[in-house]
């Protein structure tokens, strides 16, 4: 039975359908879930959902009915009804076995102030070490056949109403799963509570009308409280109307309102499995009713617990920020709004944490054409789609965990692509030295910004580097080197005392990623990236060759004056200069072999000539008494 919202359509026919149906209970389905990311990134996660959405009608079984009284609303058509076919039974109007009174509605000292502060994630002062105990014993409570004798079992180590609900909340969170099927089915059955105990499997009215039922055998003031929801199937700044999507619960605890959602607290649904997974969600019990309202609007503005009330336009325009945006530290976004037009072909979007926090991005689905720099404090990204029209930019974050978790998700509007700014497309995240990469061992970067300008294609970089650290460096451009051999081969690395300088020479003009690894030399496995540069040149004279190769026997401490160069001109006769620690002798091996001598500086130095041959080789004695040379450096001599 649909109740119209246009006041003509009132009729006494109406009223008599009312009245001949009200000792019936008619119920819809609300599927509103959690989704797992499914293959993006591995579980990326932390995607809420939404499945098939009706309304909410509730039920009691196992009680004598004395009426249902139903409360109907008249509303100017085009108007967002505050009360949506809310039916409440006369028992509870009576009060209960346990003596519980029909809750009062929310008031004004339930009212927190919106925006939100940032004083608390809860809506009241929680130590959740204070509940390790009861989480533990209450997630390992078995189901029961009556409600009753579950909810006595649960109270056996909860002494106060918080710890009640807290433990009630955990039980739920741990023990019922979302039961996609009956969701998509409208299998009524599913919200009956000793139905829900026996398979342990709801939707989230069931999960809703549980809770309520739970909390009020313990005792406890609760409400079930219907509406709108940004899960699953949600699109940025999407319109509500219509039937209501989602419930959950209010619950009063030491003379206020407090809003949980355990549906969202239990775990998630893979969307492409259809398959649910328990996912504990700490971030929807009691909740700030501030951060509460971006994905729940309720039915009846009162119960959104704010000082002013948000209006569903403010629901439908505001910024979603993901449970996980709050629980891995963020404390703000700008801009604020869910879609951004690009200025000149570009968009910002900064984040405010409260922690270090390592952050990612994807475009369209993909790592590219943004570059990501880290801040002690959050992050700054600066995006340039590549294409006009409409495109999906979405944020990741680390936190303490070992997975990126989607935290926000924006849509941006280009009208205007700068052709002057293309990004190669090995450019990783983040960009520029950061907490991390002096984390990982590197400090005191002669660079800070990741962004360099070199007129002559050529540029020096260096930074100190902890003991125990080996550095490796790449050279990445689009149409630039291809092989990994070559991707180092435009990089010399230079090592003095507890610095390391990386000379650089670009082999055409355009935009390079200088990628850095780090590796502690004692350790197994492989180097781990750090961070990149981002290298910028615009003289089309620009052609250096490579630098010379490098074997193992290169020591870490070695310098190398002249020549830098790679490739040597033939027939020349070129001059040596080079700095080694810890060598007898050195020899310059061409055609012929020609030794360098050491200066009173403690440098090698000498020339060999280039004739007749087409490569050239450095070689060291590292012992007086033996005779055995080994390799360190190797030239090529261009073709005559």
């Amino acid at each position: 039975m649909e109740l119209k919202k246009d006041i003509n359509a009132v009729s006494i026919d109406m009223l008599l359908i009312v009245h001949s149906e009200k000792r019936r209970a008619a119920q819809g389905t609300h599927s509103d879930l959690q989704a797992d990311p499914g293959a993006l990134l591995q579980r990326c996660g932390g995607f809420q959902g939404v499945g098939n959405g009706v309304r909410r009608w509730q039920k009691l079984e196992g009680n004598n009915l004395h009426g249902t009284q139903l409360t109907v609303e008249v509303h100017p058509r085009d108007a967002m009804p505050q009360l949506l076919k809310k039916f409440s039974l006369a028992k509870r109007l009576q009060g209960d076995k346990n003596g519980n009174t029909r809750p009062r509605q929310p008031e004004g000292k339930d009212a927190h102030a919106y925006p939100w502060d940032r004083s608390s994630l809860k809506s009241m002062p929680l130590d959740l070490r204070q509940f390790e105990k009861l989480d533990t014993y209450a997630s390992q409570v078995t189901a029961k056949s009556g409600l009753d004798e579950l909810v006595n079992d649960l109270l056996q180590e909860a002494h106060s109403d918080l710890e009640r609900v807290r433990a009630i909340w955990i039980w739920i969170c741990h023990h019922i799963e979302y039961d996609m099927a009956a969701a998509q089915e409208k299998d009524h059955q599913a919200f009956k509570p000793t139905d829900i105990l026996r398979t342990q499997k709801t939707n989230c009215d069931g999960y809703a009308g549980l809770f309520e039922r739970m909390c009020r055998i313990a005792g406890v003031q609760c409400m079930t409280v219907p509406g709108y929801s940004k899960g699953f199937g949600y699109q940025t700044g999407q319109s509500f109307s219509g039937e209501f999507d989602h419930a959950w619960n209010a619950v009063y605890l030491e003379g206020r309102w407090h809003l949980v959602d355990s549906t969202w607290g239990s775990g998630l649904v893979d969307t492409t499995t259809s398959k649910f997974t328990f996912l504990y969600n700490e971030f929807y019990f009691l909740t700030h009713p501030a951060l509460f309202i971006e994905d729940h609007f309720p039915d009846n503005k009162n119960w959104q617990l704010l000082k002013p009330p948000q209006s569903l336009r403010q629901f439908e325009n505001n910024m979603y920020h993901k449970s996980e945006f709050y629980n891995k530290g963020m404390l703000s976004a700008h801009p604020e709004t869910s879609v951004i037009r690009t200025v000149n072909g570009k968009a910002t979007v900064t984040i405010e944490s409260c922690a270090p926090t390592l952050f990612m991005f994807m475009l369209n689905g993909k790592q590219e054409h943004g570059l990501l720099s880290l801040r002690k404090n959050g992050m700054k990204l600066e995006v340039y789609p590549p294409t006009m029209g409409t495109h999906k930019l979405q944020i990741f974050a680390k936190g303490n965990s070992d997975i990126y978790s989607s935290v926000l998700e924006y849509t941006l509007k280009c009208n205007y692509v700068d052709m002057g700014v293309q990004l190669p497309a090995e450019l990783h995240q983040p960009v520029g030295p950061s907490w991390f990469s002096e984390q990982m061992g590197i400090t005191k970067p002669s660079h800070p910004d990741p962004l360099i300008h070199t007129s002559d294609g050529r540029c020096s970089i260096s930074f100190g580097v902890e003991e125990g650290i080996s550095v490796l460096a790449s050279l990445h451009g689009d149409d630039g080197p291809i092989t990994e051999e070559t991707q180092r081969r435009y990089i010399f690395q230079l090592h003095r005392e507890k610095r390391i300088e990386l000379k650089v020479q670009l082999p055409h003009a355009g935009k390079f990623a200088l990628k850095i690894f780090v590796k502690k030399r004692q350790e197994p496995g492989n180097y781990i990236f750090v961070f990149n540069y981002l290298l910028c040149c615009a003289n089309t004279k620009v052609n250096w060759p490579v630098f010379p190769e490098s074997f193992g026997n290169w020591g870490q401490d070695n310098e190398l004056l002249e020549p830098l160069s790679g490739v040597l001109p033939a027939n020349r006769n070129v001059p040596f200069k080079l700095k080694l620690h810890g060598i007898a002798k050195v020899l310059v091996k061409g055609q012929d072999t020609w030794p360098l001598t050491l200066n009173h500086e403690g440098y090698w130095e000498g020339s060999c000539s280039t004739a007749g041959c087409q490569e050239v080789y450095v070689m060291v004695l590292e012992n007086a008494n033996h005779n055995f040379y080994s390799y360190i450096l190797k030239y090529k001599v261009n073709a005559q």
